[in-house]
């Protein structure tokens, strides 16, 4: 990426929205040029990018999308800027408002809970469209976040009496028994991201409120066998650490009117050796089956906080420097 070649200059129409563009000291432009090598210039409502064709491109595409965003309504953040960077890097014909403003949950008090990326905006899709999705990709990419949000959008319009959160509870090879405290204190450390997901879409006395009413359950996949599940929205999370056994289990537990979102990342499977993964057996036997959906996501997918990739840099130069004066 370089600063010389190009220069245009952009034009907005409101200086108050094009405050908001711009960031608090100017931080969303800046995160613009770190990203693209391009240098802007803030005067008023008009912008000045200087650099590479390419690059300046690039960074016109994002500005003018992202003002198109905050035009309707988008309270614009740090990880907005970034992700729209990603998403217009990888595809410039991409449609931001498509991405950012499909809602899928309006939690209280929060802003909004919408994809932040094409390959989440796809899953969203799957999820709206099929019985049976599995989202497989890496920690951060949002696969259980959106599917928690799309539950609890759906039990709030009544499309299902109750959601059910299940993940198997012996990871990393630990086993129940070797834990100490009752049944109830040894599986509630799986099940706590669970919870404080749920907690993070609606008020805490309110998702007790509905645990305690049977309307969400939280519990661990053995709990499963045996059951039939009506009317309801079940999401298996952290599905990598399932046996091949446990998965047919789990999925013919759905009964009528009832969906399930499966997800995990298969580079992370803490079962014994031997032991096949059920999440990569199902992928393998059901691609293909009318009514089933996989959704992938890669590294690319993964939500960060902008400084995340400032702090990954730095450490990569350390280790670097390191590395030359260890040689040296």
């Amino acid at each position: 990426m370089g600063t010389e070649g190009e220069t245009r200059r952009i034009e907005f129409d409101d200086n108050g929205l094009s405050r908001s563009l711009y960031g608090e000291r100017n931080g969303h432009l800046k995160i613009v040029e770190r990203a693209t090598g391009v240098q802007i210039g803030a005067r008023g409502n008009s912008l000045t990018l200087r650099g590479a064709e390419p690059d300046v491109a690039l960074a016109e595409a994002v500005l003018v999308q992202l003002y198109g965003l905050v035009r309707r309504g988008l309270s614009l953040f740090a990880r907005d800027v970034d992700q729209a960077i990603k998403i217009l890097s990888d595809d410039r014909s991409s449609d931001l408002e498509k991405i950012f403003l499909d809602t899928v949950l309006v939690a209280p008090g929060r802003r909004p809970i919408s994809p932040r990326g094409q390959a989440q905006k796809a899953y969203v899709e799957a999820i709206r469209e099929h019985d049976i999705v599995f989202g497989i990709g890496p920690a951060g990419t949002g696969k259980t976040y959106l599917a928690m949000a799309m539950a609890v959008a759906e039990l709030q319009r009544k499309a299902y009496r109750r959601i059910v959160l299940t993940r198997p509870a012996v990871e990393a090879g630990e086993k129940l028994g070797f834990l100490p405290g009752d049944l109830v204190e040894k599986v509630n450390p799986y099940l706590r991201p669970l919870y404080d997901a749920l907690h993070d879409m609606m008020e805490v006395d309110r998702a007790v409120q509905m645990v305690e009413r049977g309307a969400i359950e939280v519990a661990p996949l053995a709990f499963m066998r045996g059951r039939t599940l009506n009317d309801s929205f079940v999401i298996l999370d952290e599905a990598q650490n399932s046996t091949a056994e446990q998965m047919k289990m789990f999925l013919t537990r759905l009964g009528h009117r009832s969906q399930a979102v499966i997800t995990g990342d298969i580079t992370q499977i803490d079962l014994p050796s031997g032991r096949e993964s059920g999440l990569i057996q199902a992928r393998r036997v059901l691609s293909g089956i009318e009514g089933v959906c996989f959704c992938s996501f890669t590294d690319r997918d993964v939500v960060r906080h902008p400084l995340v990739h400032e702090i990954v840099k730095a450490y990569e130069r350390a280790d670097a420097e390191a590395l030359t004066g260890e040689t040296g």
